[in-house]
């Protein structure tokens, strides 16, 4: 491989007093709080992984593309209580994408679209190799294909 790869999760600071809000007091945010029934189902953007059933989860609207360009972009995604953020080594694949149809969603340095493709996660790897051959793609983001709910941001290294 001549690219390599880190794929980065949001960051733990930045939510997980959510569960310490009343149900009002989410509502008022436009999140919910739950309890995880059915594994797989309920990826956490922070750890990076399938949160197991019985856990306390919130799903909450996420500005995932902040950008000046019109692909701007967020949506609703799960966090688990608890849960710290994911410190993945160089080139590592998350186990919570590997099961999944994904879609990759590929920008340049001005956060304008360049590529968009669907692959299966226990391909994922090769995948962005393919992509990151075009020297215009900056970073990857990966969205679960089926409900559009973005999981990563996939950046180049070096």
């Amino acid at each position: 491989m001549n690219t390599q790869f880190q794929i980065n999760a949001i960051k733990d600071v930045n939510f997980n007093h959510f569960f310490d809000l009343s149900e009002k007091e989410l509502k008022d945010i436009n999140a919910v709080k739950m309890i995880v029934n059915e594994k797989p189902g309920f990826p956490c953007r922070v750890s990076l992984e399938d949160a197991n059933i019985g856990e306390e989860v919130i799903l909450f609207p996420f500005e995932h593309h902040k950008v000046d360009s019109p692909y701007q972009s967020s949506g609703a995604i799960f966090i688990r209580k608890n849960a710290r953020t994911a410190q993945l080594e160089i080139n590592e694949i998350p186990l919570m994408l590997k099961h999944r149809l994904l879609s990759l969603r590929v920008y340049n340095s001005d956060g304008m679209m360049v590529d968009g493709r669907m692959v299966k996660g226990n391909i994922l790897e090769k995948e962005i190799e393919n992509v990151f051959e075009n020297e215009s793609a900056k970073y990857i983001q990966i969205h679960n294909a089926s409900p559009g709910c973005y999981n990563c941001q996939v950046n180049r290294v070096g």
